[in-house]
């Protein structure tokens, strides 16, 4: 009975999320942008979210020039579908509306080779590629063990080594990815402006300043305190309430 019960209910918060969703779409459509706001945003609190929700959702505010919420909201839907461009061409022009210009420091030597090569597919398509691979390497094997010929069976034994490196290349990449994403720690500054301290106390001497809108990592927490990381790894405390992490 309480299964049954637990069913229903799942299928009417679900369907409730749908027809809110819609409304909310409505209401874009008509330009009815804080209305539309509204109702997105209910949907968010009610433990729905997809891609599309937090999409529509920067798009309102990026209409009502809401940096800050813009780029958090973009960002959040890139986290759900990270090859989506039309969600990263959106979250660009969102980003050129911020303040502060941090260039990111470029990574070099093996470590940039390692990471240029991992961050060109999100782990869930490494994951995929992987199962490709093992699925080949299976078919390959196959091939080998019922080849009648010498030189068959070479080509086949040849194969599956290759195919097997890639595999194991596509499973090291797919963790590798993974571990970043668990480790990574993004937040957006909402904040209109906040001075980042040198230390975790509001007497200590400011580092520098953020604006609305500009990407920062968290690395640790202390008290009302955050310590953050730029791009350009520029590091200092920032209090809690003036940033909003992603994950």
């Amino acid at each position: 009975m309480k299964n049954i019960l637990y069913i229903f209910l799942l299928i009417t918060q679900t369907f409730w999320a749908q027809t809110a969703f819609n409304k909310g779409n409505n209401l874009y459509q008509k330009g009815n942008y804080e209305e539309a706001i509204t109702v997105y945003e209910s949907v968010v609190k009610s433990g729905k979210q997809s891609a599309e929700l937090y999409f529509n959702l920067g798009n309102c505010y990026y209409k009502l020039n809401k940096v800050a919420p813009a780029i958090f909201n973009f960002e959040k839907a890139l986290l759900l579908n990270p090859n989506d461009t039309e969600i990263q061409n959106n979250l660009d022009f969102a980003q050129k509306m911020t303040i502060d210009e941090v260039v990111e420091v470029p990574k070099v030597g093996f470590a940039k080779i390692i990471r240029d090569f991992t961050s060109s597919f999100h782990y869930d398509t490494w994951a995929w590629i992987a199962i490709v691979f093992s699925v080949f390497f299976l078919i390959c094997f196959v091939g080998y063990y019922f080849s009648n010929t010498t030189m068959l069976k070479r080509i086949f034994f040849t194969t599956m080594l290759f195919v097997l490196l890639f595999t194991i290349m596509s499973v090291f990449a797919g963790f590798f990815e993974k571990n970043q994403s668990i480790n990574d720690r993004p937040a957006i500054v909402f904040a209109d402006i906040t001075s980042v301290k040198s230390e975790p106390k509001s007497s200590a001497q400011d580092a520098f300043v953020l604006h609305a809108g500009t990407k920062v990592f968290v690395l640790e927490s202390l008290n009302n305190y955050k310590k953050i990381q730029l791009l350009d790894l520029k590091q200092g405390w920032i209090e809690k309430s003036a940033i909003k992490e992603l994950k």
